[in-house]
């Protein structure tokens, strides 16, 4: 064959290096590629990952194969390089012959890629300051662009990396009317709706359900910890904004806590372990969740942060941990409240705040409602969202440089 087969999914995969030789063993294919490299891939790998109609479904590429029923382990009796560049590798139970594309194999070359659910952009801790802010960029135009576009690319891909490696951005020149929110989030993915409606607004406001609702201070915290999921990104966009005070404030919780770690290692320890109660009992709904302020992922590295002092219910834990958890709580505190962590802001009508909300903190200066109007409109989406647009943009720009290369 003189063309390259499919792959086991919708991406387009550049070809970095051309396959040269091959060799195999019942249960394994040994490649070498043109710039040295040597690949080893299971038999039983590859079978599962080949890209034929009786491995995936061609019309939504999700996988078909169920292993466990193959008459025997699927066992290589023959392999080689074809004339397109492609693996082909001969599956002796089955008597079949699957063909892998060079792209694809060498992008999903486990022998050699130790690291393969690492983050998508490197993640950066950073501390404020008098002199800090968000990265700050401009999205004029955005809802003019064409959606999937070249030019829509342009403007949320820098946006996205922002806050893929440091939790936050903040863009400017976008629309003030209310509702518009709903259609620039639409452009990264779906809403998130919540007791609090889909797009909610922040205004001080009679009979208020939330602190957010009034003009009071708010302490650095992350929204929603009392659910089982808290939201992993939060909007805020500015419609109107002349109050006296009101200034926003955001700390990345990643660094302040990894400076607990540091200085105060038992408190750390402590607050990785401790369930807190987070609790939201308003008039209407009743949310709680237990979950130490402090998580990990399974590598080790952290995962979230759950801050809220005015959604904490009763610690209920040990009686022997009560003390050493009000302690490792203050201790916290007391970072919280060191200005080296924070970076101030005001917010101007047109400014949109994107910022992981399993990782940043944000908070509020007071403000004197009767100087004028501060209205925020803001929306809970996914991290999975962000993710999974910022790897449709990196496979736009595959197909473009595939396309190119052709």
């Amino acid at each position: 064959m003189t063309t390259l087969p499919l792959t086991p999914d919708y991406d387009a995969w550049p070809i970095e290096a051309d396959l040269e030789s091959v060799s195999f063993t019942p249960r394994l294919v040994t490649v070498q590629w043109s710039d040295g490299r040597v690949s080893r891939y299971h038999s039983v790998w590859l079978r599962e990952n080949a890209a034929d109609d009786t491995t995936v479904n061609p019309a939504t590429r999700e996988r078909i194969l169920d292993l466990s029923t193959l008459p025997a382990w699927p066992e290589v009796e023959g392999a080689e390089i074809d004339a397109a560049g492609a693996l082909c590798v001969d599956f002796a139970v089955e008597d079949r012959r699957l063909r892998f594309h060079p792209g694809w194999l060498r992008a999903h070359d486990y022998d050699n890629l130790h690291d393969a659910d690492a983050p998508l952009v490197p993640v950066t801790h950073w501390q404020g300051g008098p002199e800090a802010g968000p990265d700050t960029l401009s999205a004029a135009g955005l809802l003019d662009t064409a959606p999937d576009s070249e030019a829509e690319e342009a403007i949320l891909a820098p946006a996205l990396e922002s806050v893929l490696a440091k939790g936050l951005v903040r863009l400017r020149d976008l629309p003030t009317e209310p509702g518009s929110l709903e259609a620039i989030a639409h452009r990264i993915g779906p809403i998130r709706d919540t007791n609090f409606g889909g797009l909610f607004n922040v205004q001080a406001k009679p009979d208020p359900d939330s602190n957010a609702y009034t003009s009071i201070a708010l302490p650095p915290h992350t929204d929603l910890p009392t659910r089982e999921y808290h939201p992993g990104l939060q909007m805020l966009h500015c419609l109107e904004n002349s109050v006296e005070g009101g200034q926003a404030v955001m700390l990345d919780g990643f660094a302040v806590v990894e400076a607990l770690r540091d200085r105060h290692p038992e408190a750390w320890a402590t607050l990785t372990r401790v369930r807190w109660c987070y609790a939201n009992t308003a008039k209407t709904s009743d949310y709680v969740w237990f979950e130490p302020m402090i998580r990990l992922d399974a590598r080790g590295e952290l995962l979230e942060v759950r801050i809220a002092d005015f959604l904490r219910g009763p610690l209920q834990t040990a009686f022997e941990d009560v003390e050493p958890a009000y302690e490792a709580l203050m201790t916290l505190q007391r970072l919280l409240s060191d200005p080296a962590f924070a970076i101030r802001f005001t917010y101007h009508p047109g400014d949109l705040v994107i910022f992981d909300n399993r990782r940043l903190l944000h908070a509020r200066d007071a403000f004197e409602g009767s100087t004028g109007s501060r209205w925020l409109q803001g929306c809970y989406m996914e991290r999975d969202e962000i993710r999974s647009r910022y790897r449709m943009i990196q496979r736009a720009r595959r197909r473009r440089r595939v396309t190119a290369e052709a």
